[in-house]
């Protein structure tokens, strides 16, 4: 069990919030996630933790593949829908879910969807110990903008649904340039090509 005071603080995490679905055999499922993030600049790889548990679970491992719709910051009812298991819901809200021309779900008007391919399945840490979410790596071969301009849905368990939306930066203020004028006036070198 966490410690109450670590699961508060990691509570505070905010992450985008998408919805990752798969489809087997005429079966098709999705479940709402926060914990689908980009593992790579070299190659288009992506990290999505799965629980075991979930019904969406059985389709990834046995069609070798899933999609993740990126939902938009008007997009909390889908969010809230998948967030609990379909047969909760008894799966009455279709309207949240379309096939593509290969039969994999997304959600239609999101900020955009990934097609994956699974790469591996980290089911255990290094010691053996058992992972309560499987780690599926997967690449993306193919990806479809929906609304790009859109702000993202983000979550947080802490501070629950929020779209993304202000810049963090003023407008016109370069924040690297005044790290790299001190850089200088302190007397190192500009970091070269390779060190960025």
């Amino acid at each position: 069990m966490i410690d109450r005071e670590l699961k508060r603080t990691l509570g505070q995490m905010m992450h985008g919030v998408q919805v990752v679905g798969a489809a087997d055999d005429g079966v098709v499922r999705a479940y709402c996630s926060h914990w689908v993030v980009q593992v790579s600049f070299a190659e288009p790889i992506v990290l999505a933790s799965v629980s075991p548990r979930h019904d969406t679970y059985p389709l990834i491992r046995a069609s070798g593949r899933f999609s993740v719709s990126i939902l938009a910051g008007d997009q909390v009812d889908a969010g809230q829908y998948f967030s609990y298991p379909g047969r909760r819901f008894h799966r009455i809200a279709e309207e949240f879910l379309e096939l593509d021309e290969d039969g994999l779900p997304y959600v239609p008007d999101a900020v955009g969807w990934l097609g994956c391919e699974l790469i591996e399945v980290q089911e255990h840490w290094g010691d053996g110990t058992p992972i309560d979410h499987h780690l599926c790596f997967a690449r993306v071969v193919r990806a479809r903008p929906g609304r790009l301009r859109e702000p993202p849905l983000l979550y947080s368990s802490r501070l629950g649904w929020r779209v993304a939306g202000d810049r963090a930066r003023e407008p016109g203020r370069s924040i690297r340039d005044e790290l790299l004028e001190r850089l200088v006036a302190a007397g190192y070198d500009e970091p070269g090509p390779e060190e960025d």
